[in-house]
């Protein structure tokens, strides 16, 4: 009998209509972010996402512009491509067609611009009129703010809120509160230049009288203040724009940076990269990618640390930052009410009111069953990047506490392999990277029971042994690197005795609590590629079983075939398509030599991402197989921008090209480069190795990839194995 999941046993983003915009428009400047639809309004209604937020909670839940009371008509709206600026143009429709003071449409041009600088949404409206007569019209703004924390947005229900605060107003500034039940109060203060000829609580209102090619300018700040911080002193419209553009600018030339032959590509490259600056927030000591928007706008260690893998070989700042804060916030003492255990790295951090109360566990959670290993994982990874070994010195104390999780906390039974099994029904049923409930289950469909062994988990740790013996050679602990280098062999055997299902003729999805396989076969086991736990022959079956027909739908490789028993490619994990998943299972390919299947994926995301708003890859979309003349499509509620499917393209281009850094000798490695068809040449400037830098020109051949090497400054060699 298949078990049914009830939705409010889950932490679940309820979907009980469509947005009102799938082209949502986002910006994000470190912990603030707003998205609204294409005309550049907020709408409340729908799934309600749209909306000015900081931190967790939606300090503005409405605002549209109205002209005559009716909304304008759509001309165009986009994001500038560094993330730095929206812009939306409108025009009148027919107004008051049969009266005097009829304007026929199209005659007033509306333009809108928005950017966010210091918690602050800066906005100008620019209206112009193209007629040949005076027009007068009102324009109108609503307001609205419901101080919603965003698990309310994603559906979650409270028994009761707190109160909401008396609007104050001046002639030229609102100010709607909330004072929640933490005791907090949370303000929106807007501000308007010049004042509005009429201003309530929810709505202010312009009398315009424009003559014949006449324009006017209308200006509004947004404020977010949360407790006794109060907005900045208003900094005009036009000083924001100029430091928000100088910041936006410092980053991005701050960065590695690649071109192609191929204008689409570039596009692809070009909005991967401002997404991952606009997703990276400054943290007390680095940085750290948030995961994505609008539901995860905050620190995720998963997320985390394989966005900075993805993007390790570009940035390894961004690794360096997540490895910063991660440590910092690992769990020190056993909190089953938040997953917590020793050593036990950060799966989720949030600051809204929820958390403050304990009403949901995610304050500081540690339910996730893979960051640790990952954690020590891409330690290793970073010093091979960078050879910074005082770096890792200093963090080499909780690369230790998480060994010791592993060995003591992650393996539950003692039987060699890492589980998890949640402590408090509050929270994750399944704490791997497919965390949804229905993600673990057995061929007939039954529901796997705790403590569970992923697949990818077992390679994640494999990996972080032998880093960590890597590691503690390096710092003179050759006791540490002798018995961490037993133990992953010891693992991979054991693993490859236990996982291996010659039934699905792939690696068995999971083992349940009483140690039979889940025989699913899923993406999962692509991973167990990227991390080199699987046999040489082995692996070969895997990525062929990944391109096979049931699981590659033409756009990616599906999470799970068609044909088994919780196949649905509107699913969130089974049977839709992620980018990140398809990036590291590429990645697994490649490392094994199988470059021709790395390249089918790659080529799966290309065909996928011309279809893409604005050229920015979405969390993850529907399985569905790709017809003819048709794009891929859209799953209703993923995020958009993600941190780690912004990354991917990155990730899935250092798989083909085979690239990786050996840093103690200072040296570029290209193993087996290849380029794809869809891209005859690239140029990667200012890549980075220690103190020198080098600018690389790349020329795909019939059979090989020609390096050049453009500048070279400082000791670095480029070394490619044909």
């Amino acid at each position: 009998m298949v078990e049914k999941i009830r939705l409010g046993e889950q932490w679940y983003i309820l979907a009980t209509s469509s947005s009102p915009d799938e082209r949502r428009r986002v910006l994000k400047e470190n912990d603030t972010f707003a998205m609204f639809d294409r005309f550049g309004d907020i709408q409340p209604i729908g799934v309600s996402e749209e909306g000015i937020y900081r931190g967790d909670t939606c300090f503005l839940s409405q605002q549209e512009l109205l002209i005559e009371g009716v909304r304008p008509l759509f001309l165009n709206s986009t994001v500038r491509d560094d993330n730095g600026l929206l812009t939306v143009e409108l025009m009148n429709p027919d107004l008051h067609p049969e009266g005097k003071n009829s304007v026929p449409k199209g005659t007033l041009h509306v333009f809108r611009a928005k950017l966010l600088w210091n918690d602050v949404c800066q906005e100008h409206i620019r209206v112009a009129n193209f007629g040949l007569d005076p027009v007068e019209i009102t324009l109108s703004i609503e307001f609205g703010a419901s101080y919603a924390d965003i698990f309310e947005v994603r559906g979650f229900r409270r028994n009761r809120r707190g109160d909401t605060l008396a609007p104050k107003s001046t002639d030229r500034e609102l100010l709607l509160g909330y004072r929640g039940l933490d005791g907090t109060v949370r303000k929106t203060r807007i501000n308007f230049d010049p004042p509005p000829q009429k201003l309530s609580s929810s709505r202010a209102d312009y009398k315009l009288h424009l003559l014949p090619k006449e324009e006017t300018h209308l200006y509004f700040s947004i404020g977010c203040e949360v407790g006794n911080e109060m907005t900045p002193a208003p900094v005009d419209y036009f000083s924001a724009f100029t430091k928000n553009n100088e910041a936006m600018a410092e980053r991005l030339t701050n960065h590695c940076r690649i071109s192609t032959s191929n204008d689409r590509f570039n596009q692809w490259l070009d909005r991967s990269t401002a997404d991952l600056v606009m997703l990276t927030t400054v943290m007390k000591d680095g940085t750290y990618p948030y995961a994505g928007l609008p539901w995860y706008s905050t620190t995720f260690g998963r997320d985390g640390i394989l966005t900075a893998y993805e993007y390790l070989w570009l940035d390894p700042g961004m690794a360096r930052g997540v490895l910063t804060f991660l440590a910092s916030t690992q769990a020190a003492e056993f909190d089953p009410a938040r997953d917590a255990e020793p050593g036990k790295i950060l799966h989720e951090a949030r600051n809204g009111e929820l958390a403050e109360l304990n009403e949901i566990p995610f304050g500081r959670y540690y339910g996730s069953v893979d960051a640790t290993p990952l954690f020590v994982g891409l330690a290793g990874a970073y010093y091979e990047r960078t050879g910074d070994l005082e770096f890792i010195r200093g963090i080499w104390d909780n690369i230790l506490r998480a060994l010791h999780w592993i060995d003591n906390y992650g393996d539950r039974d003692g039987d060699g392999f890492v589980e998890y099994a949640r402590y408090t029904e509050a929270g994750l049923a399944q704490q791997g990277w497919k965390d949804s409930q229905d993600s673990v289950f057995h061929r007939d469909g039954r529901f796997a029971e705790a403590p569970i062994a992923l697949c990818e988990v077992q390679g994640y740790v494999y990996d972080a042994r032998l880093q960590a013996a890597r590691l503690a050679g390096l710092l003179g602990d050759d006791a540490l690197k002798q018995d961490q280098e037993r133990a992953a062999q010891a693992l991979k055997k054991h693993f490859n005795d236990a996982f291996w299902c010659e039934e699905i003729n792939m690696y068995a999805l999971a083992l349940d609590g009483k140690k039979q396989q889940c025989a699913v076969p899923s993406s999962n086991a692509g991973h167990a590629l990227w991390s080199g736990i699987a046999t040489p022959e082995r692996a070969a079956r895997v990525a062929a079983q990944l391109v096979s027909e049931k699981f590659f739908c033409g756009w990616g490789v599906r999470t799970i075939p068609t044909g088994e028993a919780r196949y649905n490619p509107m699913a969130y994990h089974n049977g839709s398509v992620w980018p990140h998943d398809n990036a590291i299972i590429a990645s697994g390919m490649a490392r094994y030599g199988l470059t021709g299947n790395a390249m089918q994926v790659f080529a799966g995301l290309w065909d996928t991402i011309q279809y893409m708003d604005q050229y920015r890859m979405p969390e993850l979309f529907c399985g569905f197989s790709k017809r003819p003349d048709e794009g891929p499509t859209l799953y209703p509620v993923a995020c958009s921008p993600q941190a780690w499917a912004a990354a991917s393209v990155f990730y899935l281009l250092q798989a083909c090209l085979g690239l990786s850094f050996d840093s103690a000798k200072s040296e570029i490695r290209f193993r087996h480069p290849k380029l794809p068809p869809f891209l005859e040449s690239a140029t990667i400037d200012r890549l980075a190795v220690g103190d020198a830098v080098v600018d690389l020109q790349l020329q795909r051949y019939t059979n090989n990839v020609g390096i050049n090497i453009m500048r070279r400054s400082g000791n670095v060699e480029v070394v490619s194995v044909a």
